[in-house]
């Protein structure tokens, strides 16, 4: 099965977070999806429109189809590596802050391929 892949590691931008745009443009058509996230007021949508384009750019290498005939089929994230840094709080204690990283990764394939398709 022909299908092209993009994988972004080590965003620093929580999983849960960018989760919520994930599952806006799973299952999509990509230009369908480039325009959803183009138009999502979320820092996320940056990042995974970026990811997006590059799995797009790999099918076109691939010769595996343009834009028009894909279709995202697999988008998920999952989590990195966790910063754990250090809040001074009142009366000499302190609170943990963690910051957390993602790995973003997109999976476009032919939309003729696709069983009961959208």
């Amino acid at each position: 099965m022909a299908e092209a892949k993009a994988v972004l590691k080590f965003v620093r931008i929580s999983p849960r977070k960018a989760r919520n745009v994930v599952d806006l443009i799973r299952g999509k058509k990509a230009g369908e999806a480039i325009s959803t996230l183009k138009f999502t007021a979320r820092g996320a949508a940056r990042v995974i429109e970026k990811v997006l384009r590059s799995a797009i750019a790999n099918a076109e290498d691939r010769n595996i189809g343009d834009v028009d005939e894909l279709l995202v089929s697999r988008a998920f994230v999952d989590q990195g590596p966790t910063l754990k840094r250090i809040q001074p709080a009142p009366q000499g204690r302190a609170h943990a802050i963690h910051k957390r990283m993602s790995h973003i990764t997109v999976v476009v394939s032919p939309a003729t391929r696709r069983a009961g398709g959208k």
